[in-house]
């Protein structure tokens, strides 16, 4: 009898060195697809009705939370990022690595679709089981690339307890998800233009 092939499968982990584009879309849509399972399989064994959850309300409120908040944070992303070192701030170059070659259009699909596959898990369904100062403790823990440093990892903290605030104060998903849309774009933005920018003036 054959011994199974699976016990030769070996998991390492992948330095962003070893990244190469293909490898970062990949892990990226995977890791976000099973971040959408696991919250509509979340919010279904809570009895919730995920259409429900997702309708567009018919007054646009939502938008107004969500830009708002979007606007704080880019503002006080800002003022971090000129105070505070950027080796403290460094993600390990995985957002440089995903934005500075990438078409706008790419960008904006990156960003939508990370804030959809997030915002139902975290917002939608954590969030409903365990409220928002404990999901921002689980939310800032996943983020493992900035938890060499409290500023990344309390930032990412209040991040996320912003997002779960305007969760509750719109009553409707779709303000945390136009924030943290806008905020990936935005980010996602600068990093591809600030890039080709200096490629230009060099």
């Amino acid at each position: 009898m054959k011994k199974s092939k699976l016990r030769n499968i070996k998991i390492r982990q992948v330095t962003v060195d070893q990244l190469n584009d293909r490898l970062l879309l990949t892990n990226l849509y995977l890791t976000q697809g099973l971040t959408l399972i696991i919250g509509l399989m979340w919010v279904l064994l809570q009895k919730r009705n995920v259409f429900h959850l997702l309708v567009i309300p018919s007054n646009y409120h939502f938008i107004y939370w969500g830009l708002s908040l979007a606007v704080i944070m880019l503002i006080v992303d800002f003022f971090i990022s000129r105070v505070v070192p950027e080796d403290i701030m460094n993600d390990g170059g995985i957002n440089e690595m995903l934005f500075r070659h990438r078409p706008v259009w790419h960008i904006l699909i990156i960003a939508l679709v990370v804030a959809i596959c997030e915002e139902l898990l975290f917002r939608g369904a954590v969030q409903y089981a365990i409220g928002p100062y404990w999901t921002s403790i689980v939310f800032a823990l996943i983020h493992v690339r900035y938890l060499k440093h409290w500023i990344p990892t309390g930032w990412v903290f209040l991040s996320s307890y912003g997002l779960g605030y305007i969760y509750i104060q719109s009553g409707t998903l779709w303000a945390p998800i136009v924030c943290h849309f806008l905020i990936d774009l935005i980010s996602g933005l600068i990093i591809r233009f600030r890039r080709e920018h200096e490629s230009v003036s060099k």
